[in-house]
């Protein structure tokens, strides 16, 4: 195996030359935009096993019973040398894909009403209003 000559002159320089990439990343990675951004992600994977589960294990057992105790995601399209076509799943996707699209909707429709913005105050008068309103005073004291 061969030696590496390891010169500290060297890896200084090379520190220093890529210092700034190292702080843009820092400043890019720690803005709050891409915090918040992660956090979604990481509730949103958290949200999207919820909604499988609550699909899998609670509607659709309920559609079953609505079918005649039919298991959906063993409903396919049989051909060939097992070949199949798992419509069930798909089913059972788009099932998952409206309850999440609907939770989301309910979020974002009570955010929405959470934030309504309240009554903008009345902007500040200004000098020429001031000076309008001091010269009908002074005309309504003659």
């Amino acid at each position: 195996m061969a030696d590496i000559d390891v010169n500290p002159a060297i890896i200084k320089a090379n520190l220093k030359k890529h210092k700034g990439i190292v702080d843009d990343f820092k400043q890019f990675a720690l803005r709050g935009n891409v915090v918040d951004m992660a956090v979604g992600i990481v509730i949103g994977a958290a949200f999207g096993n919820i909604v499988n589960s609550f699909v899998k294990d609670l509607i659709m057992p309920l559609v079953g019973l609505l079918t005649a105790g039919k298991d959906f995601s063993k409903m396919m399209f049989s051909f060939g040398d097992g070949d199949a076509i798992l419509y069930g799943a798909f089913i059972q996707a788009v099932i998952n894909f409206f309850v999440i699209a609907l939770s989301i909707f309910i979020v974002v429709r009570v955010m929405n009403r959470l934030s309504k913005p309240k009554d903008e105050p009345a902007p500040d008068p200004t000098e020429l209003d001031v000076l309008n309103e001091i010269r009908d005073l002074l005309k309504a004291q003659k």
